[in-house]
């Protein structure tokens, strides 16, 4: 959409097994005082590049362990991260790759399609990666040769990202803007902060056929003191609505019962299912997701997998957008 909050909201009162068709703005009116909005504030790096092999080959580079790249600069003055390397033939350890004139990448050592890489400048070279890099789209959001535009650094990143470390956005919080969370303010909706860093792998398409065979990918996440005693001390009537699935695995994954959460950073491989039974979470704001996806199953998990189905079968008859920047769903 245009505009963020005109975008669509896909609404399902699971007690009135009712739909409604809404524009994401009128969230204000399906919440009530007190209600509590838990949002993930990571913010998404310009972990993609584009870079020159020294035999005149492309590479494409995606930085893995922003984080701990900033660790090795601390430390050593190199920033160093594991990688992901796209090219015609693997850089051999030992080669560079000229991303810009000010900036470029050493191989220090090659596993598969992974890499070791330390990046070097004669300047600042978190500025560096900075100006050079993108943030990296899903494969499907096709761009000119590959690069951001302008509207997508902005409308790629929440309105309350804060901490950088993800290389993919928590997309149902895209819909946010400021004009929405004053208004849900004035309402009395309160408001809890939580840090989960998206990788790689919540893309990962699952290709077994049990699903317990699945191998699922572990995410660090933060919370604080704060939020856990938000939770706990919320009135039984009012709803822990989760923006999104990374805010839903890290409030689930640091369950100690029911609405209590362990604060502290840890990380989380939950893999939630139907047959799963939410422990401090009473509502997923979320988008559409891809099929044969660990977050398809998951939102299968606030009902059953055929009336899930229902319930996309009735987003496509609507011709709701799908995927990181299509429309919303608010499952109660």
């Amino acid at each position: 959409a245009d505009k963020r909050d005109e975008s669509r909201l896909f609404h399902l009162n699971r007690k009135a097994e009712k739909f409604s068709h809404l524009k994401f703005a009128d969230i204000t009116d399906l919440l009530s005082e007190n209600d509590l909005l838990v949002v993930n504030n990571t913010k998404v790096i310009p972990a993609r590049l584009f870079g020159t092999k020294e035999t005149g080959g492309k590479v494409e580079i995606l930085i893995l362990e922003y984080l701990k790249g900033i660790e090795n600069l601390n430390k050593t003055g190199f920033f160093e991260s594991l990688c992901l390397l796209k090219s015609s033939r693997r850089p051999k350890p030992g080669s560079e790759i000229k991303i810009n004139d000010n900036l470029y990448a050493e191989v220090q050592d090659l596993n598969g399609k992974y890499a070791g890489l330390r990046f070097v400048s004669s300047t600042d070279v978190l500025k560096e990666i900075d100006k050079a890099g993108n943030l990296p789209l899903p494969p499907y959001i096709k761009r000119d040769n590959n690069k951001n535009t302008k509207n997508d650094r902005i409308r790629y990143q929440t309105v309350y990202a804060k901490n950088e470390g993800a290389v993919a956005a928590p997309t149902a919080g895209l819909h946010f803007t400021q004009r929405v969370l004053k208004n849900l303010r004035e309402k009395g909706v309160k408001f809890g902060f939580l840090t989960l860093h998206v990788g790689i792998g919540t893309f990962a398409p699952v290709k077994c056929e049990d699903t317990r065979e699945h191998k699922m990918h572990s995410e660090t996440y933060s919370i604080s003191s704060e939020l856990a005693e938000q939770i706990k001390s919320l009135p039984s009537q009012n709803k822990v609505v989760a923006v999104g699935t990374t805010s839903l695995r890290a409030l689930e994954g640091a369950a100690a019962g029911s609405r209590q959460v362990i604060p502290g950073t840890s990380s989380t491989n939950i893999f939630i299912v139907p047959g799963y039974e939410f422990k401090v979470i009473d509502a997923l704001l979320t988008n559409f997701h891809l099929p044969r996806s660990t977050l398809l199953m998951l939102v299968s998990a606030f009902k059953t997998r055929k009336e899930i189905m229902e319930i996309y079968k009735e987003a496509v008859i609507n011709k709701y957008r799908f995927f990181s920047y299509g429309d919303a769903m608010l499952l109660l």
